[in-house]
């Protein structure tokens, strides 16, 4: 079976957990390659809400080796406090989880600061969760930032915890913070090294192991395409690379090493944080979707923006990381609508646009064009067989397959691993359905 790369083609918020969690039983590993704690990655285990934010979404599988990769920031306490809540739902076993020695850390003062510049920001604010995220990304690109492997050297740990809380506090004093005390942050960080010592391994080793031996691995990115810091609707994006070159800067894998790119979308489209949503809703239809898919920030608690369908943003998603299968996530939220609008171009200025403009002051102007489907009569939600999806969805699907260039191998249609078909016709060769069937009934 293949190695395949799990992403989201949207703004993130596409249920990327619930199939990360669904097909891990056909692969060997599961390895996050970017992001944070800001991601939040939800899975239904037999009725109970579990949201994931560091960890893979694999971890449910007892037994499955779970990576995080060098491209991701941790926050140790974060990792800690998620590791134990997890203890007392699924048994964990400790050896089946590493996180890569170079990955970087988040620290106290990175969080603090990115409150203070989000605020001073205004209006332009870019809406992160303010955790830290993007200014230990700085730090590693500045090449000041602490790596987990650190935390195994005091006299180092201490050296690069004191230096950089000296920097800091006089960028918090400007700013009129109270300035850190790097000793307590060093002891804090001391002690984490001492829990966190089991964990902390070669995952690009790991990783070439695993395939070396004929276990696939599932590469699980975070956020989506439409945030990614280069590709994105900058500079209203993380600060990293969901797309799926991500995976080989993020875990130490060459590109030979994927074999396909499972794009993953929503039936309509969310977006949470600042920056331009060109299909957005404000009307009675935008509330209804909200309301009827739970529309809030699995991290943060944050009312999602909702807007119809946008097919020029996924097909460039599509696009950009030659994906050919998709995921369709949450259409039954749109079981009660009579019609359904998909955006199918944009125009600028009254110039029709062949293509997504990455430029954020264009696309914050241009009017969205939209198609009219009907919807359907017959729910979809906990169909489990494609035969048994009603005509008028089956070409609504038809309809977004021809306009993203990629067809639905998947299809959720509702939150518990169960309530889900897949087209086995399309997946032939990549995914072993055998076992994720297996997993299901397990479940």
């Amino acid at each position: 079976m293949a190695n395949i790369v799990i992403l989201g083609t949207q703004w993130g918020d596409e249920g990327k957990g619930k199939i990360v969690d669904l097909l891990t039983p056909a692969f060997g590993a599961v390895a996050r390659y970017q992001g944070g704690h800001n991601a939040g990655h939800t899975v239904y285990l037999r009725g109970r809400k579990i949201v994931l934010h560091l960890i893979p979404s694999g971890v449910l599988h007892p037994g499955t080796l779970c990576l995080i990769g060098n491209g991701v920031v941790i926050d140790p306490k974060a990792f800690l406090d998620e590791l134990e809540a997890l203890k007392s739902i699924v048994a964990i076993r400790e050896e089946s989880i590493a996180v890569s020695r170079t990955a970087h850390l988040i620290l106290p003062y990175h969080s603090l600061l990115e409150r203070a510049s989000e605020a001073a920001l205004g209006e332009r604010k870019i809406g992160t969760t303010c955790r830290g995220i993007g200014p230990a990304y700085e730090d590693k690109i500045g090449r000041r930032g602490i790596r987990v492997s650190d935390l195994c050297d005091a006299a180092l740990l201490r050296e690069k915890i004191f230096a950089n809380t000296a920097a800091k506090n006089e960028i918090a004093v400007l700013r009129g913070l109270e300035p850190l005390d790097p000793e307590k942050i060093f002891a804090e960080y001391s002690e984490y090294g001492t829990r966190l010592a089991p964990f902390i391994k070669d995952v690009s080793r790991l990783l070439y192991e695993t395939i070396r031996a004929g276990r696939p691995v599932l590469f699980e990115g975070a956020q989506g395409v439409l945030l990614d810091i280069d590709h994105g609707t900058y500079p209203f994006v993380t600060s990293s690379n969901p797309t799926a070159g991500g995976v080989c800067t993020g875990l130490g894998v060459g590109p030979t090493a994927i074999d396909a790119v499972l794009g993953v979308t929503k039936a309509y489209a969310t977006r949470v944080g600042s920056g331009p949503f060109p299909t957005e809703l404000f009307d009675e239809k935008g509330k209804l979707l909200a309301k009827r898919g739970d529309e809030f920030g699995a991290t943060t608690g944050r009312p999602r923006r909702c807007g119809w369908f946008d097919a020029v943003a996924a097909a460039y998603a599509c696009r950009i990381n030659g994906i050919s299968k998709v995921v369709m996530t949450k259409p039954d939220v749109l079981d009660v609508f009579p019609e359904i609008k998909v955006c199918t171009s944009y125009l600028y200025k009254g110039t029709p646009l062949g293509d997504f403009p990455v430029e954020t002051e264009i696309l914050e102007r241009v009017t969205p064009v939209y198609e009219t489907v009907p919807g359907w009569k017959t729910p979809v939600h906990g169909v489990k067989d494609f035969r048994d999806l009603p005509t008028e969805f089956k070409d609504f699907l038809k309809f977004i397959e021809d306009r993203i260039e990629a067809e639905a191998a998947v299809i959720s249609t509702g939150v518990e691993r169960s309530e889900t078909l897949f087209r086995d016709d399309v997946l032939a060769g990549l995914i072993d359905l055998a076992a994720v069937r297996k997993g299901i009934a397990g479940a």
